[in-house]
């Protein structure tokens, strides 16, 4: 008999809960994760991760396994009120760091390159995952859209932690997903940036100095613990030593006495903002004009092709 059992013990992840109802009424149906997946024509591990909470089904796979399992209405209530953006699964080297985030009172951060993940819009960071190494799976790239905003939502709150990000102006120059997406990244950041908790500042290519070589966050912990964070191209790096994170923090507070003001960095945000309108709209103007003369040359060919001779009705 199924039996409603949390291996990992008690939970807050509505995702691993929805899930675990899953499996037990699996179980209870008299079903392996094999068995349905083959009737719902899909692998054995999509349902697996969904049971574990590390995927979120469409509302259509839901009606198909509570019509399969004779489930009634429960998994659908469920699904309702599951915060999948909350419950999505990070990399293994980027968990630790997401850990601490999510408990952070404070942090700095310096990035250059394209835009910091916390500020990002979701067109931005939809059309960046669709250049990186989930190109062409719909599904991952759909997942690392929402884990990335799910982590946003205790930051971009009125009353939220602080979050002082110095952007290199790369951050903002750098095209991803064209004009459209760039626009509205911009609109994004400039709205954020009213935030009490926000504060953000450029450091124009003027004035940069290379004093951090990769991007980079302190972060401040509730107990008063301060920690360092920065990536190499496939880890994560994560410090507590205390000779480091001083000697990053001396390091950001030079480049924050270098860089614009507050003011004058939204400025150059709102500047930039512009550019990528006009870039929008002449790129509209550009797409019209090439759908206008493809529908020409279409018409050309049609009045020049041959004659096909239509048959006459007989009288």
């Amino acid at each position: 008999m199924a039996q409603r059992k949390t291996k990992r013990g008690t939970t807050a992840s509505s995702a691993i809960m929805f899930g675990e109802e899953l499996k037990y009424a699996r179980e209870a149906a008299g079903y392996t994760q094999e068995a349905v997946g083959r009737l719902l024509h899909c692998d054995r591990t999509v349902l697996s991760r969904i049971e574990s909470g590390k995927r979120k089904p469409s509302i259509e796979e839901v009606e198909e396994v509570s019509q399969l399992l004779n489930a009634g209405d429960l998994l659908m209530r469920l699904y309702g009120r599951v915060d999948w953006s909350a419950s999505i699964e990070h990399p293994d080297w980027f968990q630790a760091y997401a850990d601490v985030e999510a408990i952070s009172i404070g942090m700095r951060v310096w990035q250059d390159g394209t835009m910091y993940g916390l500020l990002q819009c979701e067109r931005y960071a939809r059309a960046l995952f669709e250049t990186g190494d989930a190109a062409g799976k719909p599904q991952e790239i759909e997942e690392l859209t929402r884990a990335r905003l799910g982590r946003q939502s205790r930051f971009l709150v009125p009353d939220g932690p602080l979050l002082l990000v110095i952007l290199d102006e790369s951050a903002i120059r750098s095209v991803v997903g064209g004009p459209s997406v760039m626009r509205c990244q911009m609109e994004h950041l400039l709205r954020v940036a009213q935030l009490r908790n926000i504060i953000v500042h450029v450091m124009p290519f003027a004035h940069r100095r290379r004093l951090i070589k990769t991007a980079m966050v302190l972060l401040e912990l509730p107990d008063g613990q301060h920690l360092v964070y920065s990536e190499s191209l496939e880890q994560g790096h994560l410090s507590d030593s205390s000779a480091t994170v001083a000697k990053y923090q001396r390091h950001y507070d030079q480049l924050r006495a270098e860089c614009l003001s507050e003011r004058d960095s939204l400025r150059l945000i709102a500047d930039a903002l512009e550019g990528f309108r006009d870039d929008e709209q002449r790129a509209r103007r550009d797409r019209l004009a090439e759908e206008q003369l493809q529908r020409q040359r279409r018409g050309q060919l049609h009045r020049g092709g041959p004659r096909i001779p239509r048959p006459r009705p007989r009288s």
